[in-house]
């Protein structure tokens, strides 16, 4: 007699791991998940994010708040992944004045903030 169970785990196991392998395949080749993917993997893009979920998109504010936590940032690295998460529509930038603006995290953002700290949460 076949155990129904068993074969069921076994499909469900191939199933399961099908199922990965095409999430993992779409994020790879997905225009869009794969520019926001690239985008995470850049140096201090996370640390971005959350400055953005803090409200804190603005130069003066982002470099006080590293620099209270014993962090460095470079003006430059900053600028650069708030205009790469513009342009992913993460972020919208505010003008301060013709040469000066700041960033506002978007509803993609909030989610993607929201995301990794679920994900960091679960590590602790």
């Amino acid at each position: 007699m076949l155990n129904m169970g068993r074969d069921y785990t076994l499909h469900g196991t191939w199933l399961g791991i099908w199922l990965t392998e095409e999430k993992i395949r779409n994020i790879l080749t997905d225009e869009k998940l794969a520019a926001i993917k690239a985008v995470l993997e850049k140096d201090h893009a996370i640390d971005c994010i959350f400055l953005l979920k803090l409200e804190k998109g603005r130069w003066k504010n982002a470099k006080a708040f590293m620099r209270d936590l014993g962090l460095t940032l470079s003006d430059g690295t900053f600028r650069s992944r708030m205009m790469e998460m513009e342009h992913l529509g993460l972020a919208e930038s505010v003008p301060i004045d013709p040469l000066k603006k700041y960033y506002v995290i978007t509803e993609l953002g909030e989610k993607i903030a929201g995301l990794l700290l679920g994900f960091f949460g679960e590590l602790e």
